[in-house]
């Protein structure tokens, strides 16, 4: 896939309907040679519209108006190459808890979390967020809420227990370090205001009682970080977003090196990261997940954790 087919898809698929100013941005760019010739002077894992954007926002650039983008990005492109050679695209949205939430209630009690990809382990928290499933509130007052529209199944009638949560990530971000933070928040799209009051709201709770996070590899380590979950909890592995930055061999690798695992393992990645056959048509035309458990495919979920269409 080209860069400007890259950048056009992105337009299309994700930020259609989500965020304007990225679909308006991502449509400009696939249709400029310059910005093009850049981009495609990076390897090609670099070249993420996510990635690009998110370090000019970083920066302190413009990202609402295409023409000031493009002037922006030539003006300032070794700045900004040497931003996007050392950083990687580690959204940490918290709202995806609440499509994993009905999964993770239904489990055997209590659980030992293991998140592959973890960024700073803002999702390792299911229980100490407060959730509404369109007017059903779930979770105390004073908590971080998130919103979730569920179609097809019933709203969880109660918060998993945690006993153990771990992390595993090629580059662990920490809430405490004022640039992992920021860096985190410029990969929150433009308009979305409540994602960046959330991920604060998200990331003092973390703060305040931090995960274990691990740094290495989500194949060679796994086991090993596994094995540290206390044998009397119910082990899930789960992941989000995440291996659409993995090389098709090493998803394979992870697949049965996830599958040879005590426990219960949950992966919500995009059906072109992680197929499966038989799959019903996704609920509209915007950018979906499947959320699945155990290699079952159970729902359509949304990116950021907004809604999810149970299937199975």
């Amino acid at each position: 896939m080209t860069a400007a087919d890259t950048y056009r898809t992105f337009a299309t698929r994700e930020a259609c309907g989500v965020s304007p100013a990225y679909e308006r941005l991502a449509l400009a760019v696939s249709g400029d040679a310059e910005l093009l010739a850049l981009i495609e002077r990076l390897p090609p894992p670099k070249r993420q519209p996510n990635l690009l954007f998110g370090v000019v926002r970083l920066l302190g650039g413009p990202v609402e108006d295409p023409a000031a983008f493009h002037a922006y990005v030539v003006a300032n492109w070794p700045a900004i190459e040497v931003e996007i050679q050392r950083r990687a695209t580690q959204t940490n949205e918290a709202g995806r808890c609440a499509v994993l939430l009905p999964l993770l209630a239904a489990l055997p009690q209590p659980l030992a979390l293991l998140e592959v990809g973890a960024s700073a382990g803002l999702c390792l928290y299911p229980d100490r967020y407060a959730y509404r499933y369109d007017r059903q509130l779930l979770g105390g007052a004073g908590r971080p809420l998130l919103d979730c529209t569920l179609t097809g199944a019933l709203p969880p009638s109660r918060l998993p227990t945690v006993v153990w949560r771990a992390g595993l990530d090629l580059n662990p971000l920490d809430v405490t370090d004022p640039d992992d933070l920021a860096w985190l928040d410029a990969l929150i799209w433009p308009e979305h205001a409540h994602r960046r009051a959330r991920l604060r709201a998200a990331a003092n709770l973390v703060a305040a009682d931090p995960p274990l996070l691990v740094r290495g590899d989500l194949v060679d380590d796994l086991p090993a970080v596994a094995a540290l979950a206390p044998p009397e909890a119910t082990l899930v592995v789960f992941h989000t977003t995440v291996l659409y930055l993995v090389p098709e061999p090493r998803r394979r690798a992870f697949v049965e090196v996830v599958r040879g695992l005590p426990g219960n393992w949950i992966a919500a990645e995009s059906p072109r990261a992680l197929s499966y056959d038989g799959l019903p048509e996704p609920p509209g035309a915007g950018f979906n997940n499947v959320l699945a458990l155990d290699g079952k495919p159970l729902a359509w979920a949304q990116a950021h954790g907004q809604a999810a269409a149970w299937f199975g």
